[in-house]
């Protein structure tokens, strides 16, 4: 399997999953971390490892804005350094747990696995949509998957017409549109359906008189690791979009691995029970199946060494892909 592109801000939670003091444990890029809130309001995050006796520290005790451990009572402090000791000698200077850059922007908190001297915050993906007070229910999905194979699900979206039936009802519209593919200078890929004059999904035919016509665009943008957003519009047909049937939607769906065959999926949704139904159905019964059967059928092998079948459709996926593996290898050049 391939390494982890390091000097990139992953999404390890949102904002709101930390609750007051408590400590949190989440594993992410194959290993077990801790994250509290500290009493400035700002966050840390270490190895939920102690260095000691390599029990989990989220089994121990916030004291402050330090962590102390419940085996032999060791407190570290936000940058994993030994602050505390109970034994006559003080702390000793050469424990300390790994600490990773973590802040909290667009309800989110992202982490930095890289050089800490490059960890800039305006290099987060633009998720300033998240920011408004939309009343949306923020939802975290485990999914047995590798977070490419989730986002080659997400960066290809003519698989609705096949596996979102019911849920999405787009009618075959979309291969009846255009696809264009762009990279932005920053880095973002936009993979994009524009359908004109098409059937109308059947969730919004209520809305519409018998028989109309629809525009809609599906717009999907990728940052590195997996951080994208989808913006959904429809549209009466002729009215170059100006007679909007419902204001524009857009979504997060952020993906961080949480090791190499298994990814956390954090998205959100209207905070009323029929969209619960509707993401619980779409992720849990529709996505989620057919991404881990992927990985199943993969197993520990290479992507590409499986010499995937690519099409046409598949642009904005294999760009993405192809933007990681440039990543890594200027890492690794790096490195070495």
């Amino acid at each position: 399997m391939t390494s982890y592109v390091k000097n990139v801000w992953y999404m390890a939670a949102w904002a709101d999953e930390i609750a007051g003091d408590a400590l949190f444990s989440r594993t992410l890029l194959g290993k077990p971390w801790l994250i509290w809130r500290k009493a400035d309001g700002t966050y840390a995050m270490i190895a939920d490892r102690c260095p000691h006796r390599f029990v989990p520290l989220s089994m121990g005790k916030r004291v402050g804005d330090t962590v102390q451990c419940r085996y032999h009572g060791l407190g570290f402090d936000g940058q994993g350094t030994c602050v505390h000791s109970p034994f006559p000698d003080g702390p000793p200077a050469h424990v300390s747990a790994p600490a990773m850059p973590i802040v909290e922007k667009h309800r989110g908190l992202w982490f930095w696995p890289g050089d800490p001297a490059l960890a800039d915050p305006s290099k987060i993906p633009d998720f300033s949509f998240l920011d408004a007070d939309r009343g949306m229910h923020r939802g975290c999905l485990r999914i047995e998957g590798n977070y490419e194979l989730i986002t080659d699900n997400l960066m290809d979206l003519t698989h609705a017409e096949f596996l979102h039936i019911e849920t999405f009802g787009v009618n075959g519209s979309i291969f009846h549109g255009a696809q264009t593919v762009r990279q932005d200078e920053d880095g973002a890929i936009w993979n994009n359906w524009d359908m004109t004059d098409a059937q109308a999904p059947e969730w919004s035919k209520p809305m519409l008189e018998p028989g109309q016509k629809i525009d809609q665009w599906l717009h999907m943008r990728w940052h590195a690791p997996a951080a994208m957003a989808l913006t959904v519009g429809l549209a009466r047909a002729g009215t170059q979009r100006a007679d909007l049937i419902v204001p524009p939607m857009i979504n997060p769906h952020i993906i961080t691995p949480e090791t190499e065959t298994s990814s956390h999926y954090f998205y959100d949704h209207e905070d009323n029970p029929q969209a619960a139904e509707m993401a619980r159905r779409v992720f849990v019964e529709e996505d989620e199946p057919m991404i881990e059967a992927a990985q199943r059928a993969l197993g520990n092998q290479d992507f590409w060494d499986a010499r995937p079948a690519i099409l046409k459709t598949d642009a904005g996926a294999i760009r993405a892909r192809r933007a990681l593996m440039q990543r890594r290898k200027a890492e690794e050049g790096a490195a070495a």
